[in-house]
C-alpha cells in the first residue's frame, strides 16, 4: 500500500490525512458503497490493501475512492509525459538577409528554410538596409518576394512585407496558400415563355 497515513506533497488527501467525520465511499470498480464513518472507510481500504483517496473534497460529505494511489499516480504521470511528447512545438525561426546577398548564400538559406517549414515551423525573413541601400527599398522587397516565390511549394506568406525603419520583414508559414472561395453569382429565375416582364409599376394619382 502506498504512502499509507502520509498526505502527498501534491494531489488529493489520502488515508489518515482525511480528517472529516464521514465520507461517501466508491469502490475500486466504481461501485457506490454509500455514506459511512471515515474510520470504517479506512478499515475497508486496509482490508483491500488499497488507499482511501479523497476525490471530491467539496461534496457533502466528501467523496472518497478505494484505489492503489501509487499506481494511479504513476499511470497519470506516464500519460502526461506521452501527451507532452505528442505536442508539437511550433517555433518562429528567423533568417536575416541583405539586399545584395549572393546567389550561393541565398540557396543555402533556402535549404534551411525548407527544412524548417517541413518540420512545421514558421519562418520570419528579415532584410536590413544600410547606408545607400535605404534609397532602394524595392531591391529589399524583391529579395523577399523572390524567396517566397521559390518556396511556394512548401510554404506560403502568412504576413506580407512589413517595413519598420530600415528593416523589412515577411513571415512564411508551412503549407501552400489556402484557396479563397469565390461566391458564384446569384442566378435569376428564368421567365416563363410568353409571360410579361416583371416590372414594378407606380400607381397613378387621381
Amino acid at each position: 500500500m502506498s504512502n499509507r497515513g502520509a498526505p502527498p506533497v501534491r494531489g488529493p488527501r489520502i488515508n489518515s490525512a482525511i480528517r472529516v467525520r464521514e465520507v461517501r465511499l466508491i469502490g475500486e470498480d466504481g461501485s457506490q458503497l454509500g455514506i459511512m464513518p471515515t474510520l470504517e472507510a479506512l478499515r475497508r481500504a486496509e482490508e483491500a490493501d488499497m488507499d482511501l483517496v479523497e476525490v471530491q473534497p467539496s461534496a457533502e460529505p466528501p467523496v472518497c475512492r478505494l484505489m492503489d494511489y501509487g499506481r494511479h499516480k504513476y499511470e497519470q504521470e506516464r500519460k502526461d509525459r506521452e501527451s507532452r511528447k505528442a505536442q508539437k512545438v511550433i517555433a518562429l525561426k528567423e533568417v536575416r538577409l541583405r539586399p545584395k546577398t549572393d546567389d550561393h548564400d541565398l540557396e543555402t538559406v533556402r535549404r534551411h528554410i525548407r527544412g524548417w517549414l517541413g518540420e512545421g515551423n514558421r519562418v520570419q525573413l528579415t532584410v536590413r538596409m544600410r547606408g545607400r541601400e535605404q534609397a532602394h527599398p524595392d531591391v529589399a522587397r524583391k529579395v523577399l518576394a523572390d524567396m517566397a516565390a521559390t518556396l511556394a511549394d512548401i510554404g506560403h506568406i502568412e504576413r506580407d512585407v512589413l517595413a519598420e525603419g530600415r528593416t523589412l520583414t515577411m513571415v512564411l508559414a508551412p503549407g501552400t496558400a489556402p484557396q479563397r472561395r469565390q461566391s458564384a453569382p446569384a442566378s435569376r429565375p428564368a421567365a416563363a415563355v410568353g409571360a410579361a416582364p416583371d416590372t414594378a409599376t407606380t400607381p397613378s394619382l387621381p
